[in-house]
């Protein structure tokens, strides 16, 4: 039952990675970008609410405004202007607030400044301190494995009313769960991610099973072993086990399809072409069980990941296969391109055998979702409308955005197999989403709250702080989530 983890140099480099070595304020803090001290006087970032700037216009030196004049600048929020010193330096940052702070609010400077220190001249609590230090270091990412990057970013000192621990801890989560994301399936198989996970469990000294290749029958998990057979690198489930076994149970179930191809329904090579993302659901929970760890939060934590590579081969599964279950229920296959289901569902099923307090499992699962809400917002499937109230709340604090789909039972008949308990692609190619979110409905029955994230994981366009490539959808709002109601 139990495989030494497989020597994976990349897996290992990846989660490396994490030691911040791009951080040029390494010295002084382990947050890229982001010190406690200076070894050269900061620069001053002027904040000026957009309401008052014509009154501190009229009060600064006759250089700055006609510096201001020259450059056409307009007092719109978010906009900000570096202000000349008598030297031809910098002498300050001038930024135009408007409205509350955010993660996001100044994470376009460290780009747009010159390299060097800076301080924030503001009243920050600590949640808005912490969040806008946080902000400016994930600005800063930059995946350069195969392609070194030159760049070189502005440090900011960290205000004096963060939380520094919340910082590190967050930045630190985020990249694990992009870089493992941006990684080619050519380094990072199965074997990888499970390597990256276990790095991540060895941290904390979790219990990790690997349960690998015909032993995924031998302990049950037979459409895990279905869907990940035909692959070179052999599939497995992955079972991290964190935390006082008499406290609330909290399991996070993510998708780990490292590449998929669609098996046999082959998908078309422009639709390969993101298909390294497919394992997003398994980083992202790793990300989130990374910080529920660190912060040290009183609940009994597992994490199962499914990892596997939908390939095609002589023994790949095939359409009109009919499998079996871990919880019994046999399931017909429609489309062997709807493999991210049947992983998840046989994960479900072993998850909700413990009656979970809370149960998510995160998932690249349709494209349906995709549709519906678009690639910048996680679609949300739970029954428990107080969960989703907390989700939403919490969101929206952590400005982490979801978006609630309905579980609509009427739909269920979609799923009808005239074989099999159910089939796993359905009929009609309508609400794609939501069936998907209804069949792993069919493998939880008791776990207390359960909620199914069907997530992009991915950055289609560059904001700030957010470059293309993958990234953590509903992590942050997750973690408030778990903090407030399981924390001490």
């Amino acid at each position: 039952m139990n495989e030494a983890v497989p020597a994976c140099r990349i897996a290992v480099v990846a989660y490396q990675g994490l030691c911040y070595g791009r951080a040029k304020s390494k010295e002084f803090t382990v947050i890229p970008y982001v010190a406690t001290r200076a070894d050269t006087p900061p620069k001053p970032i002027v904040v000026v609410e957009k309401a008052n700037f014509d009154s501190w216009l009229s009060a600064q030196p006759e250089m700055h405004k006609g510096w201001i004049a020259a450059q056409g600048f307009e007092a719109t929020g978010g906009k900000s202007l570096s202000l000349p010193g008598s030297a031809g330096d910098i002498d300050a940052v001038l930024f135009i607030k408007d409205g509350a702070w955010n993660i996001w609010s100044l994470a376009d400077l460290p780009a747009q400044l010159p390299p060097g220190f800076y301080t924030v001249s503001a009243d920050f609590s600590e949640k808005e301190a912490t969040e806008v230090a946080t902000g400016w270091s994930l600005a800063t990412y930059v995946f350069d494995r195969f392609k070194k990057s030159k760049k070189e970013f502005a440090t900011l000192i960290l205000p004096d009313a963060a939380d520094e621990n919340m910082v590190r801890r967050t930045v630190k989560a985020i990249t694990l769960v992009r870089d493992l994301i941006n990684l080619p399936a050519g380094d990072l198989g199965p074997s990888g991610l499970e390597a990256a996970a276990s790095q991540v469990a060895g941290e904390f000294e979790a219990e990790q099973t690997n349960i690998i290749g015909e032993d995924l029958l031998t302990y049950h998990f037979p459409m895990v072993h279905a869907v990940g057979r035909a692959a070179a690198d052999a599939p497995r489930l992955i079972d991290i086990t964190w935390g006082d076994k008499s406290a609330p149970k909290v399991t996070l179930v993510g998708k780990g399809v490292c590449f998929d191809t669609g098996g046999l329904d082959l998908k078309p090579s422009s639709a390969m072409l993101m298909m390294k993302k497919d394992m997003g659901g398994a980083a992202t929970v790793l990300g989130l069980a990374y910080m529920i760890m660190d912060a040290g939060l009183p609940v009994r934590l597992r994490v199962l990941i499914p990892a596997v590579e939908n390939s095609v081969s002589g023994n790949a599964f095939r359409p009109g296969d009919i499998l079996t279950s871990r919880k019994g229920k046999t399931v017909e296959i429609g489309n062997t391109d709807a493999e991210g289901r049947l992983i998840l569902a046989d994960a479900l099923a072993a998850a909700d055998e413990e009656a979970p307090e809370l149960l998510i499992d995160m998932a690249t699962l349709t494209g349906a979702a995709r549709v519906a809400v678009g690639t910048e917002i996680a679609a949300t499937f739970t029954d428990d409308d107080a969960l989703y109230a907390e989700i939403a709340a919490h969101a929206a604090a952590e400005n982490d955005p979801v978006w609630r789909l309905p579980l609509w039972q009427d739909y269920r008949h979609i799923l009808d197999s005239k074989f099999a308990d159910i089939n796993n692609a359905g009929s009609g190619g309508f609400a794609g989403a939501i069936t998907a979110g209804l069949f792993l409905k069919e493998f939880v029955d008791t776990a207390k709250s359960w909620v199914h994230f069907d997530i992009m994981a991915y950055n289609n366009r560059a904001r700030a702080g957010r470059p293309v490539g993958g990234e953590a959808f509903a992590l942050r709002a997750l973690f408030a989530l778990i903090r407030d109601r399981y924390g001490r």
